[in-house]
């Protein structure tokens, strides 16, 4: 007996921001009765919509998406909050008699729920936070990534040195705990059968289309939403101002960077963003199946998932 047999199946989609996972998901969930769960963190926020891609209503109406618009701008939607909401939510669909399909491009969290990590308890304080927080404003976001990266490498190397919100995480369980972060988060035995699917494009393609994206972004209103996020009280030092498009046009209403330079810098983020999403799907990983786009890719990926279905 296999010792998948028996377990809870899992469809996963991965690929780099801007390659097409939104359609892709929605028109496969649509063909084999599934749902989605979104394993995007930019997507938990409700009033970051422009800026992250969001699924349209529209979009949504196709094909029933979780864990989208769940948590205000000013809360703290961490890995061990995602991992938890996300085990509920794919067991509520799976009881339901349908298929869960986990779409993102937030590799840490879709591999810490489908590998099952055991994720820090360590809980939230909002002292030491505050203070981590001070200390990040004087320093800079790049020093006190090097500080975590003194007290523990390999968490640094696995978070993003802008994305303070992780680095700050980091810090406060290492101090709290007397442990290094990384050694918190042991893998455990995954409690689903994966079928793991990676869509790409060839990387100038991916660049154009995130080009793309965001002239559609800044013509939809991405100003304004920034914008109104500062008016109702958000700080430009919150996390959730770390996200590539939003930190870049706070810059530009703060009057640090012309329009110019807001939209150069958030091109070459994006660039390094999707070169950091690499690192967790590798094109040489055997566990992903690869699919380079073009008008055949869903109807292949469809013959993969019948085909995974009927395998005991």
């Amino acid at each position: 007996m296999s010792s998948a047999e028996g377990m809870p199946r899992l469809i996963v989609i991965v690929g780099p921001t801007a390659v097409g996972k939104t359609e892709t998901a929605i028109q496969l969930a649509q063909q084999f009765e599934g749902e989605i769960v979104s394993a995007d963190s930019r997507l938990f926020y409700r009033g970051m919509d422009i800026g992250t891609a969001k699924p349209t209503q529209t979009e949504r109406q196709r094909v029933p998406h979780h864990l989208i618009d769940v948590a205000e701008p000013n809360e703290v939607w961490s890995l061990g909050v995602f991992k938890s909401a996300a085990k509920q939510v794919i067991a509520d669909i799976q009881a339901r008699g349908k298929m869960p399909f986990l779409v993102g491009g937030t590799g840490q969290y879709i591999t810490a729920l489908i590998e099952d990590w055991s994720v820090p308890a360590q809980q939230p304080d909002a002292r030491l936070r505050q203070v981590l927080e001070c200390w990040a404003r004087e320093i800079g976001h790049e020093s006190i990534h090097h500080k975590l990266a003194i007290l523990d490498f390999q968490a640094a190397s696995a978070i993003d040195p802008r994305n303070l919100r992780r680095t700050i995480r980091a810090l406060e369980v290492i101090l709290k705990t007397g442990q290094r972060f990384s050694e918190q988060r042991q893998k455990g035995e995954s409690p689903y059968r994966v079928l793991k699917i990676g869509l790409k494009r060839p990387r100038q393609e991916l660049y154009q289309r995130i080009d793309q994206r965001l002239d559609q972004m800044l013509a939809a209103g991405l100003v304004d939403e920034v914008r109104q996020l500062l008016e109702r009280g958000l700080q430009p030092h919150s996390p959730v101002f770390s996200t590539i498009g939003y930190r870049e046009v706070v810059a530009y209403l703060h009057g640090k960077l012309t329009m110019d330079e807001a939209i150069a810098l958030i091109k070459k983020n994006s660039r390094q963003f999707v070169r950091r999403q690499a690192n967790w799907f590798k094109e040489n990983d055997p566990k992903i199946h690869w699919f380079e786009m073009n008008e055949k890719t869903t109807r292949e990926i469809s013959e993969l998932i019948r085909g995974w279905l009927v395998e005991v």
